[in-house]
């Protein structure tokens, strides 16, 4: 895929997100809304309200000035800063995602829904201006959907990585989310989510994993894989590789796919180990807070690597 075709790629993806509240229905997750906030792409914790109390009808602007001091700019659309800890004109500035996914209008102008999970993060910019899906949400939006509609869900997995999609879809039905098997290659559509399970060289040709090969600028995913595969390149919060992982290695991402209204979730990894690794990793608890996660072996590397140079 070349670089032009990546850039029409997130164009689309742009468009498709846009129609995130065209899903089969009210979201089956819990009433209650979680609201976190914090910095340094999660690393670094401010305040989390579980449950946030909601009053009638809010926009998630209203939610987080209930619970932080907050001031704003753009007319009040737009967060300046939470609790004093506040944006700089050195490409360092507050994001916010809903149940996993980047808002794509102000907090002021978002409603509410049930079982949203509001998450506000500042972080640097500089090696992307738009990072449009976490992991860190989990289950989320497999639970609650976004837009307040809930999406069907399809695991594709690919061969002999068997045992690894039993343990991520054993961690789905704990936590009461249907999970339907799908060819690998199905891919999410305007009505459905997928997380795929396989080695990258089974999931490379899906568009999904073709946008991370181009970086954060292109997938929002700080990590990429060697063109055989058989290593994980983990990037700093510039951009930059500072740590390179070899056999038994996975990773856990989320990405935006061209013809979706929603997310591609990849479980991958170097060989069938390192897919392993990454299944055993798909939980609320290990996946808190972090945009993307690699793994290795036992070890979790959160990605980026904040603070590596």
């Amino acid at each position: 895929m070349s670089r032009l075709r990546v850039r029409a790629a997130l164009g689309a993806l742009a468009t498709t997100l846009a129609c995130a509240g065209c899903g089969f229905g009210p979201g089956a997750g819990s009433s209650a809304v979680s609201l976190r906030v914090t910095e340094n792409f999660g690393s670094t914790p401010i305040k989390t309200v579980d449950p946030a109390k909601v009053t009638g009808s809010e926009t998630d602007m209203q939610l987080l000035e209930h619970h932080f001091s907050v001031t704003t700019r753009y007319g009040g659309g737009f967060v300046e800063s939470i609790d004093g800890h506040s944006g700089t004109s050195h490409r360092y500035d507050w994001f916010y995602y809903v149940n996993g996914i980047q808002a794509k209008k102000g907090a002021a102008a978002t409603n509410v829904d049930k079982g949203d999970h509001i998450w506000f993060d500042l972080h640097d910019w500089a090696a992307t201006e738009s990072i449009p899906d976490v992991v860190g949400s989990f289950p989320e939006p497999f639970l609650s959907g976004t837009g307040g509609q809930r999406y069907p869900s399809t695991i594709e997995c690919g061969s002999h990585v068997k045992a690894a999609c039993s343990v991520v879809s054993r961690e789905f039905r704990h936590l009461h989310i249907p999970l339907s098997p799908a060819g690998l290659g199905y891919g999410s559509g305007t009505d459905s989510l997928s997380i795929n399970v396989g080695t990258w060289k089974q999931l490379s040709p899906q568009v999904a994993a073709e946008l991370v090969k181009y970086g954060p600028g292109a997938s929002g995913v700080y990590a990429h894989f060697s063109s055989n595969g058989r290593r994980i390149m983990l990037d700093n919060e510039a951009g930059k590789v500072v740590r390179t992982l070899g056999p038994d290695s996975g990773l856990i991402a989320a990405v935006g796919d061209a013809q979706a209204a929603v997310p591609t979730w990849l479980v991958a990894g170097t060989d069938p180990a390192g897919v392993m690794a990454a299944a055993r990793a798909v939980t609320p608890q290990a996946l808190a807070d972090h945009f993307a996660l690699a793994v290795h072996g036992s070890t979790r590397y959160p990605v980026p690597l904040t603070g590596s140079s």
